[in-house]
């Protein structure tokens, strides 16, 4: 008999938040077969880093047509990282009530149009208004850790969270820099240190929470070994999302060297995922399931080649792969996982990631910006559904482990 596994219902209304976000996905059931294992903890730490890791990633995807002069892409770029803005302050707001949230919106977006000001002072090759910018920003890591210290009642102190935004300042303007620069094989990889970087900051504001807030945040510890497996899958998965997004708009609009360093960080990315699987299941697994990973990246480089050309019977071919694929990763890991996750569980959820992607490349081709980055939104949320699900799989076939 197989144990249902259903996603947490989580007290805290910062999930249901993150749910309206990222789509009516984010809030469904999973049709997997194993027993819940993350808890209203676990579950915040996980939802405060995907928004806040969104936000790097749309920061700099913002940043990178700008600077590429493609004002459409960056305009909806931007639209959508002021659609992730909203959903920070509602998660905020979710804890912290409507006032909390309306004094923590704009103090929020604050560093946001200094970002902004740093990119217009590169591209204008303009030294006074870059180091303004920079000036700013680092006022800014100040005020908004006396603003986080009071708000968490000492919890997170002004100095530490001043240290951990000054963090985020750096390696987002190290990731402009290389962009302005052209150096795409450095600026993607270190986007993904920036991306990572966002976890110390959920993890820290999930622990104040979680302390602050008891009677909210049942089972009330986030830092346990099911949340770090919890948000390290998530983290993968959905940086597997934004970069494969990163590496097919590249290609479609003809930038080979940024698509090269999106394509080397993805790989990387994938090395990644599969030395997690291998952490648990042993390097025989992770030898085997490499490839397999690699191997709808392949039909989705397909998929891409054939909107470029414009070749339709190329392009139903790639489509027809990624279905077959979507089985056969099905059948592999509810082999790996003893049937704790079915076949046809995970063949739907990675159908419903394929058809995300999908959207994505599809809205890049048509130089539909507006359609593209709201679609890499709920592509990125989706991964979380994904890494749950394993996650859940994983703690009930190993329940010495965590």
């Amino acid at each position: 008999m197989h144990k249902r596994w259903m996603k947490p219902v989580v007290a805290l209304a910062v999930v249901a938040v993150l749910a309206s976000a990222c789509g009516s996905e984010g809030g469904e059931e999973a049709s997997g077969d194993t027993k819940a294992s993350v808890t209203a903890a676990t579950g915040l730490r996980t939802t405060l880093f995907k928004l806040l890791g969104e936000h790097v990633n749309l920061a700099a995807a913002a940043a990178g047509r700008a600077l590429a002069g493609n004002t459409p892409a960056f305009e909806a770029a931007a639209a959508a990282l002021d659609g992730n803005s909203n959903d920070i302050a509602a998660a905020i707001g979710s804890v912290y009530g409507n006032e909390t949230q309306q004094a923590f919106d704009p103090l929020w977006r604050k560093h946001i149009g200094f970002v902004v000001g740093y990119v217009q002072g590169k591209g204008a090759n303009d030294q006074s208004k870059q180091d303004k910018a920079v000036a700013d920003l680092t006022a800014y890591a100040g005020e908004f850790g006396a603003v986080i210290e009071s708000v968490t009642e000492n919890r997170l102190t002004k100095d530490a969270v001043q240290g951990l935004v000054s963090e985020h300042v750096g390696t987002l303007k190290t990731v402009i820099d290389d962009f302005a620069a052209k150096d795409f094989g450095k600026g993607y990889q270190d986007l993904r240190t920036a991306y990572t970087h966002m976890s110390m900051i959920g993890d820290a504001l999930a622990g104040a929470i979680a302390d602050q807030k008891p009677d909210a945040v049942e089972q009330g510890d986030p830092a346990t070994p099911v949340g770090d497996l919890q948000v390290t899958l998530f983290r993968l998965f959905a940086e597997h999302v934004s970069l494969a997004a990163a590496a097919t708009g590249q290609a479609l609009a003809g930038n080979t060297p940024a698509f090269e360093g999106a394509a080397k960080a993805l790989e990387g990315n994938s090395n990644d995922i599969a030395g997690a699987v291998g952490s648990v299941y042993g390097d025989e697994t992770q030898q085997a399931f490499d490839p397999l990973w690699k191997k709808h990246i392949g039909f989705f480089v397909d998929y891409t080649t054939g909107k470029a050309a414009n070749d339709q019977a190329k392009q139903d071919k790639a489509v027809a792969d990624l279905t077959a694929y979507a089985n056969e990763f099905g059948a592999v890991i509810e082999s790996v996982t003893e049937k704790r996750l079915t076949k046809a569980a995970v063949s739907e959820l990675v159908t419903a990631h394929i058809l995300g992607l999908k959207d994505v490349v599809d809205g890049f081709a048509a130089e539909d910006f507006a359609k593209a980055y709201p679609a890499l939104r709920t592509a990125y949320g989706h991964m979380q559904m994904i890494g749950d699900a394993l996650a859940g799989a994983i703690v009930d076939q190993f329940p010495d482990k965590y």
